[in-house]
């Protein structure tokens, strides 16, 4: 990090452009990629930060009204921005994918110098840019994955029927004909549960250049159905490629609109704690609405403040046990959380280990758990880890059995714990069995349930702050 912090500061003597609060760098060395920032005036410690990718089918950029014009906008509430000159793929998608993750990374690298707040960087893209923004927000390593994203009249299908054919042609070139590549960056069809920011589409119902049913209420539907914090705002007029022109008729309603959006938008700070949330279908927040609202990790971060940061990575129905029929740790979300660096982690594991074809191979648990737990000693951060031991499950829902719990599962969680010196918290001896905090499924907490767990959980992590 300190060879980058004195590259810009480098560039900043140097390669300064207009003013003294914008300046441009390069992300790769021939300046083919270069990152425009505009910095507020009388900017705070550690102001949000968006990264603005514009359109242009993939074959050029539409700088300004899509780009630069932008930077007064946002520079006015106090908003650091930086705006990406990105490399045409020419059939070769990892050329612009490497340019805007580029351009992630060193705005996280900076952040000190350039007074951004590291944990509040998000990213905004335009058309074919909207494309390239959800591939980042979708696909990037966690640890340079936007806060949140703003995407306008986004190209999201990679399908050469109901999307941009030339953003399709010029992004996967010979691979347009492949399927399962069409289906990987057809980026509605990336999205999951808890690992995509907050998200807001701008776009116009008559749209014809990239349809918005199939392209932007497409990736709003995938984001919905997974319960992940999405707003969509659709104007029944002004075509596509309106961006920042004053001539959308819906100019100052849409900038009010953002407006609104950004000031709901959580704020870190910029030291704040990094807590992981590892576990099955309780952690996800099986059958809770809106689970990225009311889950356990929404509601604990509501619970903490914004001295944390509070991520889900909750996958349904795994298990600890790596020869169990759906492993945790074979999961993108296990790969995410550790990339997230985590300062304390939280692990739920092992009410879907007691079904009699997992739970033949118990001799395994204890391994499993420990070999978890290791990955998780091994980082950078060394965090806090917290075991937890699986709810009560008096129904036999999917074979789940809680007399393997009670007598199996728990010791084992206990003896662990113990052996690695970590907190413990019993959740299957001490979760009451009132009313309202179980669904009827018997397994899966309620909203109110949730709540509860939350509030046990909070009080074990401020009792001992790391």
């Amino acid at each position: 990090m300190r060879k980058s912090i004195i590259s810009i500061l480098f560039t900043l003597l140097l390669g300064t452009t207009a003013s003294a609060r914008s300046f441009t760098v390069n992300i790769t060395p021939d300046s083919a990629s270069t990152l425009s920032v505009f910095l507020p005036d009388g900017q705070p410690t550690a102001s949000r930060m968006v990264i603005i990718l514009p359109g242009g089918g993939y074959t050029h950029l539409a700088m300004q009204h899509e780009g630069t014009d932008w930077a007064p906008y946002f520079n006015s509430r106090g908003m650091a921005v930086g705006v990406l000159k990105y490399r045409m793929p020419k059939g070769n998608r990892r050329i612009p994918m490497s340019d805007a993750f580029a351009a992630m990374k060193m705005a996280h690298d900076s952040a000190l110098v350039w007074h951004v707040n590291p944990n509040d960087i998000g990213i905004m893209g335009s058309s074919a840019g909207g494309h390239l923004a959800s591939v980042v927000s979708t696909m990037a390593p966690m640890a340079i994955r936007p806060a949140f994203s703003i995407l306008f009249y986004p190209v999201i299908a990679m399908t050469e029927r109901g999307s941009h054919r030339g953003s399709v042609d010029n992004f996967l070139g010979s691979d347009k004909t492949d399927k399962a590549v069409v289906d990987s960056f057809s980026t509605n069809k990336a999205v999951r549960s808890h690992a995509v920011p907050p998200t807001v589409i701008f776009l116009a119902n008559d749209d014809n250049a990239v349809p918005p049913v199939t392209n932007g209420i497409a990736y709003f539907t995938a984001m919905n159905r997974e319960g992940n914090n999405i707003a969509l705002y659709a104007y029944p007029n002004g075509g596509h490629g309106f961006g920042f022109r004053k001539t959308f008729s819906f100019h100052d309603q849409l900038l009010q609109e953002l407006g609104n959006w950004l000031n709901n938008l959580p704020q870190p700070q910029p030291q704040a704690l990094k807590v992981a949330c590892i576990g099955n279908s309780i952690t996800d927040g099986f059958g809770i609405a809106m689970k990225d609202l009311n889950g356990y990790p929404a509601q604990l971060q509501h619970k903490l403040g914004n001295g944390y940061i509070v991520k889900n990575f909750g996958v349904s129905a795994r298990t600890m046990l790596n020869k169990g029929d759906l492993p945790y740790m074979n999961e993108p979300a296990w790969r995410d959380a550790l990339s997230f660096s985590p300062d304390i982690a939280i692990v739920g594991l092992g009410t879907n280990d007691s079904k009699p074809y997992n739970w033949t191979h118990k001799d395994e648990f204890m391994t499993d758990m420990q070999q978890l737990i290791n990955r998780l000693k091994a980082l950078p951060s060394h965090p806090r880890i917290i075991l937890c031991t699986p709810l009560p499950a008096p129904n036999l829902l999917n074979s789940i059995q809680d007399s393997v719990i009670a007598r199996d599962i728990c010791p084992l969680i206990k003896k662990v714990a113990k052996k690695n010196k970590l907190q413990l918290v019993d959740f299957h001896s001490t979760f009451p069995s009132s009313d309202g905090l179980i669904q009827r499924d018997l397994i899966h907490p309620t909203t109110k349930g949730a709540g509860l767990i939350a509030d046990r959980l909070r009080e074990i992590i401020v009792s001992e702050k790391k």
